[in-house]
């Protein structure tokens, strides 16, 4: 039985590699602290050095089992939905606050898939706004404003 490299799944390994590496390179540049106590520099630094390990066993799986995988045709919809969510989220936080950053943002990433009706997408916003807020401003308590000076606050 011959074994088929999956060029696909080398090269989107690969890609996780250099992202998780450059996050690991830009990690190292701040202070790490301890387990306890980490400083600014630990959390990309797990996350690069994460990433970076889930890309090489793309590459080996592809190198050592890989299968022949056809592409359909490129969902354009989804792409542009997402590519709009993230650059109205980071053109607005600021301005706008939070919640209505990350509902609108929400909101936008839903219409990526055809199958999404709008009670579903507006149950799915709501339920990312409220888990966004507690997560990042309460857990995390990042200082970002509920709601922004765009709104009159």
């Amino acid at each position: 039985m011959e074994r088929r490299r999956s060029l696909p799944d080398v090269l989107a390994g690969a890609i996780f590699i250099l992202i998780g590496g450059a996050f690991v390179a830009g990690a190292l540049g701040y202070e790490l602290g301890t387990p306890l106590r980490m400083g600014p520099g630990a959390f990309p630094l797990l996350v690069g050095a994460i990433m970076a390990a889930l890309g090489l066993a793309i590459v080996v799986k592809g190198l050592v089992a890989g299968e022949m995988i056809s592409f359909g045709p490129v969902p354009w919809r989804a792409v542009a939905a997402i590519v709009l969510a993230l650059l109205f989220f980071g053109f607005t936080v600021r301005g706008l606050g939070f919640v209505p950053a990350s509902a609108v943002t929400a909101l936008l990433a839903t219409l990526a898939s055809t199958r999404v009706r709008p009670l579903a997408a507006v149950a799915v916003t709501a339920g990312l706004t409220v888990a966004g807020t507690l997560i990042f401003v309460v857990g995390l308590q990042l200082r970002i404003p509920l709601l922004g000076p765009w709104l009159g606050f």
